[in-house]
C-alpha cells in the first residue's frame, strides 16, 4: 500500500513522527534484538558499506565526532548516527558532516512504519530509539555512504545499533552508568559493552584497566582484541602534539581541537580504528591530522562564549565528571572564580558527580530539570550541602533562570560552567 508516498512528502511532519514514535511502545528501552531484526529483514536493510561500532560509559560523541572528521576529510561519503541530541533531532543523523533534512527523515521514518505493519496486519512494536536506528541506517542506505558510524544508545549486546554487523567495534570506556539496565558493578557493565565486539573483527578497547569480563568475551568470541597500552599507544610529545604508535605505525599528530589530556584516549580509539580499516578505506596521515585540528562536538567542554567566559558540559556520571574537574583545574586562574549551573537527573549518581567536582566550583547555581526523571533543585541543593558543606549555593526554578542570574553575577575574570545533564546543557544552549 504504501510504496507510492516515498516520491511525495511525508505525511507527517517531522515533529508529528517524532511525537508518534515516541507514543509507539509503553517502555522507552526494552532491551533484546529480535525484533529489531526482525524488522532488518523486512525492510532488507544489509549494508554494504562499512560500518564502525561505538560504545563505551564516556567518549563515545568524541571518538565518533573524530571518525566523521578523520573519513570526511579524506573524502568519503560518511554517515554518523549519535544520541541523544540537544537541540534537534535531525543531530542525530549527519552525512558528511551535515544534518540530514526534516524532510529526509520523514521518508526514512515512513519506510521505517510501511515495514512495521506488515500484509497480515501483524505488527512489531519498537521503541523510539529502535524506529530512530533502523531509520538512521535505512537513509544511508538510500544515500549510499561508504562509511557509517553508528553510536550504542545504552550498554551494548542489546542495544539495537548492535543488530548490525560492524567491520570495526570500539568500546571507549567502562564505568558505572545506566545501573538499572546494565547491572551495577563494572563487571557487569564491561560485559554488556563487550557485546559490541565480533569473530575476527578489530575490537578496540580504550579503558585503561577493561574488566576481566569485556577482555574474555572479546577472547570468547574470538575478536581480534586490541587494547590501549598494549596493542597501540599515545605519547603526549609537548604543548601541541602526541604521537599515535601500533606496531610499525606510527603517526605524529596534532593535539585533538576537543579539550582535555582523556581526548588523547578517544583520539587513540578513533585512530586505531582507521588504522585496522585501511584496506577498505584507504587513509593518509594528513587526513588524519587535519581532522584533529578541525574536529568538534558540542556540550564538550565547549566555550560558546568569551565575555562571559560560559563552557558547557553534559558530563553527568562520576567518571565524566572527574575528567571535568581536570579540564576546570587546568584553566584555574588565582583571580576568577567559578559559577556551576548545575542540573541532573535523579537516577544519575549525584553525590559522586559533585564529590568529583566540588573543589573546582566556587559558587552553585543549582536548578531543577522540567523531567519526569529530573532531581529537584531542593534535592540537589542537600547532596552538595551534604558533600560540600562549606559551598555557596543558590536555588533555581531550571537551568534558564540559573544561568541568567549568572551571567549578572559573573566577574571579569569569572567563567560559568554549564553541567550536569544533556538536558541542563540544551536548555540554556537554546538561549545562543
Amino acid at each position: 500500500m504504501a510504496h507510492h508516498m516515498h516520491n511525495s512528502k511525508s505525511t507527517k511532519s517531522l515533529a508529528e513522527w517524532l511525537s508518534y514514535i515516541e507514543s509507539l511502545h509503553p517502555k522507552s528501552i526494552a532491551m533484546g534484538l529480535d525484533r529489531v531484526k526482525q524488522m532488518i529483514d523486512r525492510l532488507k536493510l544489509y549494508p554494504k558499506f562499512t560500518i564502525v561500532t561505538v560504545a563505551g560509559t564516556n567518549g563515545k560523541g568524541s571518538t565518533c565526532a573524530m571518525l566523521e572528521q578523520i573519513y570526511t576529510d579524506a573524502g568519503y561519503q560518511v554517515g554518523c548516527y549519535t544520541s541523544p541530541h540537544l537541540l534537534r533531532y535531525n543531530e542525530r543523523v549527519r552525512i558528511n558532516k551535515q544534518e540530514v533534512s526534516d524532510d529526509a527523515l520523514c521518508a526514512a521514518f515512513e519506510a521505517v512504519e510501511a515495514g512495521r505493519v506488515d500484509i497480515n496486519g501483524e505488527v512489531i512494536s519498537l521503541t523510539y530509539f529502535e524506529v530512530g536506528t533502523l531509520a538512521a541506517v535505512w537513509h544511508f542506505i538510500q544515500t549510499g555512504v561508504d562509511v557509517a558510524i553508528l553510536e550504542i544508545g545504552l550498554g551494548g549486546r542489546l542495544d539495537a545499533v548492535n543488530a548490525f554487523e560492524p567491520n570495526c567495534s570500539i568500546v571507549t570506556s567502562v564505568d558505572l552508568d545506566h545501573q538499572e539496565f546494565l547491572g551495577d558493578t563494572r563487571e557487569s557493565i564491561g560485559f554488556e559493552k563487550a557485546g559490541v565486539y565480533r569473530a575476527s573483527v578489530p575490537a578496540i578497547c580504550g579503558d585503561t584497566d577493561p574488566p576481566l569480563s569485556l577482555v574474555n568475551f572479546a577472547h570468547n568470541v574470538k575478536a581480534n582484541f586490541l587494547r590501549v597500552h598494549h596493542d597501540f599507544d599515545f605519547t603526549l610529545d609537548g604543548a601541541d602534539s602526541w604521537q599515535y604508535s601500533a606496531g610499525e605505525v606510527t603517526y605524529q599528530l596534532p593535539i585533538p581541537a576537543l579539550k582535555g589530556a582523556y581526548q588523547l584516549n578517544n583520539a587513540a580509539c578513533a585512530v586505531c580504528a582507521v588504522d585496522s580499516l585501511q584496506s577498505r578505506l584507504p587513509v593518509t596521515s594528513a587526513h588524519i591530522a587535519s581532522a584533529m585540528r578541525h574536529v568538534s562536538l558540542a556540550g564538550r567542554f565547549q566555550t560558546v562564549s568569551t565575555s562571559p567566559h560560559v563552557i558547557l558540559d553534559v558530563a553527568h556520571n562520576p567518571h565524566a565528571a572527574r575528567a571535568l574537574a581536570e579540564n576546570l583545574s587546568a584553566r584555574r586562574t588565582p583571580e576568577g572564580k567559578t559559577i556551576a549551573v548545575f542540573a541532573m537527573l535523579a537516577d544519575k549518581d549525584m553525590q559522586g558527580v559533585v564529590q568529583a567536582v566540588k573543589e573546582e566550583i566556587d559558587l552553585w547555581y543549582i536548578a531543577g530539570i522540567d523531567n519526569v526523571r529530573g532531581a529537584s533543585a531542593e534535592d540537589l541543593a542537600a547532596i552538595v550541602s551534604e558533600i560540600a558543606p562549606e559551598a555557596k549555593f543558590k536555588i533555581f526554578q531550571n537551568a534558564n533562570i540559573a544561568y541568567q542570574q549568572a551571567c549578572i553575577d559573573v566577574g571579569e575574570n569569572d567563567k560559568i560552567l554549564v553541567f550536569g545533564s544533556f538536558y541542563t546543557v540544551a536548555s540554556v544552549m537554546q538561549s545562543f
